[in-house]
């Protein structure tokens, strides 16, 4: 059946429904996740168009010189560390990448010199979103139906998890924090350009501002969230401003890496037993798939006491 035809027949359909049901219908037809078998592979383009566009306004290292002190971090690290967007770029776009000699999979051992090594197993890749893949996991597999939530993104940068959970959940409003005003303009952008704005909003706020939002918040994101843009004064006000707003009883709390990793290291005094409980997650929902274990095993969920 053509889209003509089709189109004709759900509304000839939708006309036979008894008055009193068809607002109920209409509801059910707007939220359902019963439809994601036939709008998947869309919703999957939909964000791969998004990536092409934001690749073409950021630099291939996808870091701004407004990030000073994440640039700062990078380069202080004892070992080889590369940022490398998990959305933008995934695996096979980097093999193209160094087929292209844009991109190396070699760093340089002697500052200045021609003696170079490959990134191997004692080198670190970073990434400050998510993967396509990694998406698909938390709102398929990780969280359960979003129908009249409220998720937050700490830290929302180029927008990923929210137009993930636009695309892959049913959740009611999605708001992206977002400290870095160039960050929020290209979020912006993409959500004006995808007509997303009915269901997204943007921030550009401290999240250590918000705290009336963190505490309506049904679920709060955390992806790499502080490390790399705080230093550790800043990190350990920031988690204690969390653990004393993200109280709402039930709500959900999604971290990378894991609350316990982040904390390490940091003067706080979060005592996590009476405030989250972590819940364990399979990570064998892709079974037979080339997929990164390592980086779904990096995501943890808690639930709030």
């Amino acid at each position: 059946m053509e889209f003509r035809s089709a189109r004709g027949a759900i509304l000839q359909l939708l006309r036979t429904v008894a008055p009193a049901d068809l607002p109920a219908l209409l509801e059910w037809m707007r939220t359902t996740r019963d439809f994601d078998e036939f709008t998947q592979d869309n919703n999957d383009s939909i964000l791969k168009n998004i990536a092409e566009d934001l690749r073409n306004c950021l630099p291939l290292e996808t870091m701004l010189s407004s990030e000073r002190l994440a640039l700062q971090k990078i380069q202080q690290r004892p070992e080889p560390t590369v940022h490398v967007d998990a959305f933008l770029y995934d695996e096979d776009f980097i093999d193209s990448l160094c087929e292209e000699g844009k991109m190396s999979r070699n760093y340089c051992m002697v500052c200045g010199s021609h003696q170079t090594a490959p990134l191997g197993r004692h080198s670190r890749f970073i990434s400050h979103s998510f993967s396509l893949m990694e998406l698909k996991f938390i709102y398929h597999h990780v969280l359960p139906d979003l129908s009249g939530k409220l998720l937050v993104d700490v830290g929302s940068r180029l927008g990923t998890v929210i137009y993930g959970g636009y695309l892959y959940s049913s959740a009611l409003q999605l708001y992206g924090v977002e400290l870095n005003g160039d960050f929020c303009q290209l979020q912006e952008m993409i959500i004006k350009k995808y007509q997303f704005t009915d269901r997204i909003k943007v921030l550009h706020a401290d999240i250590c501002t918000q705290d009336a939002l963190l505490q309506n918040a049904d679920v709060v994101i955390m992806n790499n969230v502080f490390e790399y843009f705080l230093d550790e004064v800043e990190q350990a006000r920031a988690w204690e401003y969390i653990s004393h707003n993200v109280r709402k009883q039930g709500s959900l709390l999604v971290t990378v890496p894991s609350i316990e990793e982040s904390l390490s290291g940091l003067q706080v005094n979060i005592q996590l037993s009476p405030w989250v409980e972590e819940v364990p997650l399979n990570y064998d929902v892709y079974p037979g798939k080339d997929i990164d274990r390592e980086a779904l095993e990096q995501i943890h969920l808690y639930k709030i006491l």
